[in-house]
């Protein structure tokens, strides 16, 4: 099934309501920071219980997801700590953007390759999902000296990041580019030609993105086109990166060589990211098996036109 174009409608996701409060965010993060993680961390089990019962989409798709990644029937105990994952990875954030790394347990998988790549004296390119912690791996580029990162992501995208970046610590900044606007491509071609690891999510498409079906967990679903496109315009090396909650205070960190676009004619640049979106999805899918509650798409994923 790999690369079928698919058109549709908005996503689900896109059209539901945040739930999310800035003011309840910040009394979280004075509430983790005064008491400390441990005690903190007691009020995430109530709210995967009140997810777990009080949103019964988001539990159907869950369960839908935990089938086809756990290969059995999915359970609420399954269900709760999908949710719970989520939440601790919400909640860890709030130490990972203020600088508490000595909280963590961190392991990281791959960095030799990542890093002789950027020892040839060029940039990277980062594509992840919505799986584990997104900060966990920003603390790549923040414990290695010269190591530098940006995000690409969308304008709106950017601009709830950057709120709430400001309800957690107020002192904490990204570099993010936003995609669709003017210079886009130029900026981050410039971070890459000044070593910076450029990132970007591939899992999720906005509005009315073209997206391609794949099989992804033993399944055709449509992931967006637009982050492989943006790669091979770039011409750099791709690597998969994502950062597995493992419990307790444990993150493993990965990175995987995807496809490197450096050396792609514009003949073969169809190919070349039809082949690298059907990688990108079996190592999606690998994580996905080997740590199933870490990927947090709560909605029908397989649902397409």
């Amino acid at each position: 099934m790999g690369g079928v174009p698919v058109s549709g409608d908005t996503p689900a996701w896109v059209q539901r309501k945040e739930r999310s409060n800035l003011a309840i965010l910040r009394l979280m993060v004075w509430i983790s920071l005064f008491f400390g993680r441990r005690l903190s961390r007691a009020v995430l089990y109530g709210i995967a219980v009140y997810y777990v019962i009080f949103a019964p989409a988001a539990r159907r798709a869950s369960r839908g997801y935990l089938r086809r990644a756990l290969g059995r029937w999915a359970n609420w105990r399954d269900g709760f700590l999908h949710v719970f994952s989520f939440a601790s990875t919400v909640h860890d954030r709030i130490y990972l953007l203020n600088d508490r790394f000595d909280l963590f347990d961190l392991e990281v998988h791959g960095g030799e390759d990542l890093r002789a790549t950027l020892d040839q004296g060029q940039g990277a390119l980062l594509i992840g999902a919505h799986m584990g912690s997104f900060e966990v791996l920003r603390t790549i580029g923040r414990g290695h000296a010269g190591l530098k990162v940006a995000m690409l992501m969308y304008e709106e995208n950017a601009r709830k990041i950057n709120a709430t970046l400001q309800a957690i610590n107020p002192a904490a900044s990204e570099d993010i580019i936003g995609l669709g606007q003017p210079g886009s491509m130029m900026a981050a071609r410039d971070r890459l030609d000044q070593g910076y690891l450029v990132g970007m999510l591939a899992d999720r498409r906005l509005g009315d993105d073209e997206t391609a079906l794949v099989d992804f967990l033993g399944e055709p679903a449509a992931f967006p086109v637009g982050p492989f496109r943006v790669a091979a315009m770039l011409r750099r090396p791709v690597f998969f990166m994502t950062g597995l909650y493992m419990g307790g205070n444990r993150y493993q960190i990965h990175f995987e060589p995807l496809a490197d676009f450096s050396g792609v004619e514009r003949a073969d640049r169809a190919s070349a990211i039809q082949a690298a979106q059907q990688a990108y999805a079996d190592r999606l899918s690998h994580f996905c098996r080997q740590a199933p509650y870490n990927w947090f798409n709560f909605f029908d994923f397989w649902q397409h036109p």
